[in-house]
């Protein structure tokens, strides 16, 4: 089958359309002729070399952790699945790969594409709401009448995350730039920091909960506008032992991470607040909530631009260019 894949790490490496063996298809797999697939960060990440520890893939290696497509042939213990069915999902970790014409994925991290979603929609949202999801819903227990800060908004877990945030109640603060203040006040922000204009800690105070996606300066800063007791949430790092643990790493690496995340865990204590390091995993039935909520029109995926398979570096440079506003799509079908 054509996929898009890299030969060797590296951050300026370059990946290419390349003739690659067929999925195999496990007893619980579903096979999943690939419709379109969404561009996020993670990939530049895998891309360059910054997760190999972590998640040691073979190459090459098919790059995509997000798909959307028709269901080709299930798995000999599958039951939740037929042939036809369309379907959407963040594959597990450790099989990536959705920049290609197949995938197989496990039954258990995959949902029935929302109704009222096309594919290339339905392809944008399974990572990031997961991780709005599992940062918000999970990590944080957000509540009716808190208040959370959500750095970067018009990012593609942003968008999501404003929405999600909206409609568990809360009181909702963002950072973005100028060109997208009435953007992501459109989203549902009720208060939006211009980064380029204001310091976020000079505006905001006594929030529950923070969920950063930014740098080690942001997250710093957001211990000063916790109140004492609120909760500090990173989706970019740096990970915490309890992450190492959870991953089963080695001693090595867990003495590393543990030195990593000792600064801003102490801060953190000062301030009587947990600090959380989330690295989103596939969860079919966490999917299948997020579909009844853009069923009922709580949650809307925000796609930027679609690109065409053969253009699938293209959709890359792009996301890292940190322009796109919500999510970038590849056309494979």
């Amino acid at each position: 089958m054509k996929a898009f894949a890299i030969d060797r790490y590296g951050k300026n490496q370059a990946g290419r359309i390349q003739d690659m063996p067929e999925p195999e298809v496990r007893d619980d797999d579903v096979l999943i002729q690939i419709h379109a697939a969404s561009v996020n960060a993670l990939d530049s990440k895998i891309k360059s070399g910054e997760f190999k520890l972590i998640l040691p893939y073979r190459l090459p290696l098919i790059l995509g952790n997000d798909v959307a497509g028709t269901v080709i042939r299930v798995g000999a213990r599958v039951r939740s699945f037929k042939a036809g069915d369309e379907v959407y999902a963040r594959p597990d970790d450790d099989r990536i790969g959705t920049f290609a014409e197949r995938i197989a994925v496990k039954e258990s991290s995959l949902a029935l594409k929302p109704k009222n979603l096309g594919m290339a929609e339905a392809a944008a949202l399974p990572l990031v709401a997961l991780t709005a999801w599992q940062t918000l819903v999970e990590t944080a227990k957000l509540k009716k009448g808190q208040k959370v800060l959500i750095a970067a908004g018009s990012g593609g877990v942003g968008t999501i995350a404003i929405q999600l945030a909206k409609h568990l109640g809360a009181f909702v603060a963002t950072t973005t730039s100028t060109a997208n203040t009435d953007w992501v006040k459109a989203l549902g922000a009720d208060v939006v920091i211009d980064y380029k204009k204001q310091d976020f800690t000079t505006v905001l105070r006594d929030y529950d909960v923070v969920l950063n996606s930014l740098g080690t300066d942001e997250l710093n800063k957001s211990l000063q506008v916790l109140k004492p007791g609120g909760h500090l949430i990173s989706i970019s790092g740096p990970p915490t032992p309890a992450f190492a643990a959870a991953r089963g790493l080695a001693w090595p690496l867990k003495q590393v991470l543990r030195l990593l995340s000792f600064g801003i865990r102490r801060k953190a204590r000062k301030n009587g607040s947990p600090y959380s390091f989330v690295f989103m995993r596939a969860d079919g039935a966490q999917l299948r909530q997020i579909t009844s909520l853009v069923e009922s029109g709580a949650i809307r995926p925000v796609v930027d631009k679609v690109f065409a398979f053969d253009d699938t570096d293209a959709a890359l440079a792009y996301v890292d260019s940190g322009r796109a506003k919500g999510k970038v799509v590849v056309q494979v079908l």
